[in-house]
């Protein structure tokens, strides 16, 4: 493992006004994007979808450090036969993959999950290596209304050994802990609950020997559940956010890239702005780690349509620009009408 190799990536994926795209969704999960944008769900399909964004210069070199892949996609090739990976790392971009297989039931728990995927996880990394991966990314999820100490152990120590494994083949993880919006809970819930799961990760990765110069962080932000009746305002998002991380993030981790977790585009994009409007001299890196927030819009201006592409690239470019703006803290409301 070279640790500077390692934090030199990272620090590219991770640069001013950039942040990832999150283009992993499996082939059951973007069957129901495409389902309700009434596109048949095809190899064909998938590659031309993606291969339009990894194409959308003005968006992939200006603000994209990072594309997250599934499997299929890292293996594609372009409608002229260039690998899908060399579109992005000809855009200045680095190629990463997804690596879990998914969350699970956790035999003796009440519901709750736990992420699998360690079996064989060392000879895949050398193969994603082998086809030009330099990051990967394993997420774990978590409900806060019932969440116990067995699954934020389990899921913690499954991190800890995908990131180790991973930083062995020279690939930075990214690691993921997320706990879900789905449900009733207030933001202090939300907070509470993702403090203990952070601490418990980290402590984790110092046990493993993980170099956390070497991984980036994708965590959930401190939000109210979708189903709460009192939903937190953008600052209170924000400052509640900054508070917790600087509780629980070494300053030794090179980026934070937040997933979106269900959130609109528009509200990632302002949450996100608003902690670094308020915070310019961070440790780390506050940028996005965004799949549906930078996706939804690009693929119902594209509905499968040839003819939509350069409309739903516009889109993606859009997204793209103003999530880069909010990484520095540059973005307002208002630039949304302007598009």
């Amino acid at each position: 493992m070279n640790v500077n190799e390692l934090n030199a990536i990272a620090k590219k994926m991770v640069a001013k006004g950039k942040g990832l795209l999150a283009a992993d969704e499996s082939t059951g999960t973007i069957k129901k994007r495409f389902d309700a944008i009434g596109v048949q769900n095809t190899e064909e399909n998938r590659r031309d979808y993606r291969e339009f964004m990894f194409r959308t210069d003005v968006a992939m070199k200006n603000n994209i450090g990072g594309v997250i892949l599934f499997d299929e996609t890292i293996r594609q090739k372009a409608k002229d036969g260039t690998p899908l990976v060399k579109l992005i790392e000809q855009a200045g971009a680095v190629p990463g993959i997804k690596v879990d297989k998914g969350a699970k039931p956790l035999a003796g728990s009440n519901g709750e999950t736990i992420t699998e995927g360690l079996d064989g996880l060392r000879e895949r990394f050398v193969e994603y290596h082998q086809l030009g991966a330099r990051f990967a990314k394993w997420r774990a999820t978590y409900d806060p209304t019932k969440v116990s100490y067995n699954c934020i152990n389990a899921n913690a120590q499954a991190l800890a050994r995908y990131a180790a494994l991973a930083q062995e083949n020279g690939i930075v993880p990214i690691v993921e802990p997320e706990v879900l919006m789905d449900y009733d809970n207030t933001i202090d819930t939300c907070m509470q609950v993702t403090e203990w799961v952070l601490k418990e990760t980290f402590q984790q990765l110092y046990y493993a020997n993980v170099a956390l110069e070497g991984m980036i962080l994708k965590p959930n932000m401190a939000i109210s559940g979708k189903k709460c009746s009192k939903q937190a305002g953008v600052e209170e998002v924000a400052e509640k956010t900054v508070t917790l991380l600087k509780r629980c993030v070494p300053s030794a981790v090179p980026g934070i890239a937040f997933l979106s977790g269900g959130q609109s585009d528009e509200e990632a994009t302002a949450h996100l702005n608003a902690m670094n409007a308020a915070h310019p001299d961070l440790p780390w890196a506050l940028t996005f780690s965004y799949g549906r927030a930078l996706q939804a819009a690009p693929q119902k201006a594209w509905s499968g349509k040839a003819e939509n592409v350069s409309a739903a690239q516009a889109a993606f470019a859009h997204r793209a620009k103003m999530n880069g703006l909010a990484a520095t803290g540059g973005w307002k409301k208002e630039m949304e009408k302007a598009a």
